[in-house]
């Protein structure tokens, strides 16, 4: 209010009151009772003897200021984060190794006031064991601007559908297709590895539908020790026949029910 009184009636305002038109019915009203220096109630106001201070250099040349208005009164803030997925393959989290992403990033130029896109090559060493969820994240790299602080760039892993082969943790989940005959006699699985190896796992146990084998040290790598790895686990899918004839039924009665 002390400011709209000065803006309007000046010094005079806030020493006597403001006049008769605005007040009641003296020339000016009692107003407030001003104890202080105008010279400073304009300094508390404007922050100094000229409110148009920081638009000048000392020499009194026009200042060029950044985006987002006076010094302390456009602070700078960061950008939210961008992520984005990265798919990866078994094989490449079996092994680990390096991706190369190319981004296009807006990036300030040597003028500080403009800008332009460029390309930007971002690297990623991916360590063996990795799983799906780890995140990578590149500070600043995202675009520029005046008053603004880059946003980071997140890489989320996940996992590409394998053929042969899910994920759970650290371990390996293989599903073998076999005839009845062979869940009940026995038989061998053959597994093509990740790193390409031919694994013959002999089966001597009767395998029903909730049966698993546990073939230790042939799944995942340990996430930062690479030398030990999960567990490969052989579950079943049994192929029962269709049909028997009269004389497979006579033989199967006899075996299993005698």
């Amino acid at each position: 209010m002390k400011k709209g009184i000065y803006d309007k009636f000046g010094e005079e305002g806030l020493k006597g009151g403001i006049p008769l038109e605005f007040g009641d019915d003296n020339l000016w009203s009692d107003g407030y009772v001003f104890h202080n220096d105008p010279h400073k109630v304009f300094k508390e106001f404007f922050g100094g003897d000229n409110p148009f201070a920081e638009f000048f250099a000392e020499d009194g040349s026009e200042l060029i200021l950044p985006f987002g208005g006076l010094r302390g009164r456009g602070a700078m803030k960061q950008d939210p984060p961008v992520v984005r997925d990265l798919f990866l393959s078994l094989e490449d989290l079996f092994h680990g190794c390096t991706k190369k992403i190319k981004i296009s990033r807006r990036v300030m130029n040597e003028d500080g006031q403009t800008s332009s896109i460029r390309d930007k090559i971002l690297t990623i060493d991916v360590q063996p064991g990795w799983k799906q969820g780890t995140r990578i994240t590149f500070e600043k790299e995202g675009d520029q601007g005046p008053n603004v602080i880059p946003a980071d760039i997140t890489f989320v892993i996940q996992e590409k559908i394998h053929p042969r082969f899910k994920r759970t943790n650290d371990n390996l989940i293989f599903i073998a297709t076999i005839p009845l005959g062979k869940a009940l006699v026995g038989c061998t699985v053959d597994v093509r590895t990740l790193d390409g190896r031919l694994l013959n796992i002999p089966i001597n146990d009767i395998v029903d539908p909730k049966y698993c084998k546990v073939v230790p040290g042939e799944g995942m790598p340990l996430p930062g020790d690479a030398q030990h790895k999960g567990d490969l686990l052989i579950y079943f899918n049994i192929c029962f026949p269709k049909k028997l004839t009269p004389n497979k039924k006579m033989l199967l009665r006899s075996a299993l029910l005698s």
